[in-house]
């Protein structure tokens, strides 16, 4: 399994490759940063990081993209452009047809250190001894997409394994009929 995994931002967004499967060796095929200018219009800034991830879907051919989930942060103006970032990346991948995985940044740690607590610095050196790179990849957003990516290739199993149980069970169910559209109460003989 190949996943893009990426890790939102205006001024960084960070992108890393991924391929294995769980319970296997994984390997890095590609990590990197799509950088846009902070004093460029946020419109511009958003196709800048369209045409960035559309290079690394190009180049790569994942077959998922995993993408970090936006929440609640201190900073709305931060939390805006992420969210904004995130969206681009989910079109593009959607445009491809290819599946997109969300994942918190608690679920991400505790999948890669052991802890939804884990700080920047044990998320990149959890990565590193993963992939069994040099060095962890700089600068963190790098290493936080490939924590996403190994999230994803982790956990996709028994995510796959809980769609499919749903999807049996919605074809189990009986079918409903529809309704024709909300009800009215009708006075009866005598009650008004």
């Amino acid at each position: 399994m190949k996943v893009l995994g990426v890790d939102p931002g205006l001024t960084r967004c960070g992108v890393g490759v991924v391929d294995g499967v769980a319970g296997r060796p994984l390997t890095m095929v590609g990590v990197g940063v799509v950088r846009t200018p902070a004093d460029a219009e946020i419109a511009h800034r958003l196709v800048e990081i369209e045409r960035g991830i559309d290079a690394w879907l190009d180049e790569y051919r994942p077959e998922y993209v995993a993408v970090e989930r936006v929440f609640s942060q201190h900073n709305v103006r931060t939390v805006m452009g992420t969210a904004q970032a995130s969206a681009v990346a989910m079109l593009c991948a959607a445009r491809r047809g290819l599946p997109v995985a969300l994942h918190t940044p608690s679920e991400v740690k505790a999948a890669v250190t052991g802890s939804g607590r884990a700080d920047k610095a044990q998320v990149g050196a959890m990565v590193t001894r993963l992939l069994r790179l040099d060095a962890p990849p700089k600068p963190a957003d790098a290493a936080d997409a490939l924590a996403l990516a190994i999230c994803h290739i982790w956990r996709a199993p028994a995510v796959n394994r809980l769609q499919q149980a749903h999807a049996a069970a919605r074809r189990a169910a009986p079918a409903t009929v529809p309704s024709s559209g909300p009800r009215r109460a009708t006075p009866q003989k005598g009650t008004r």
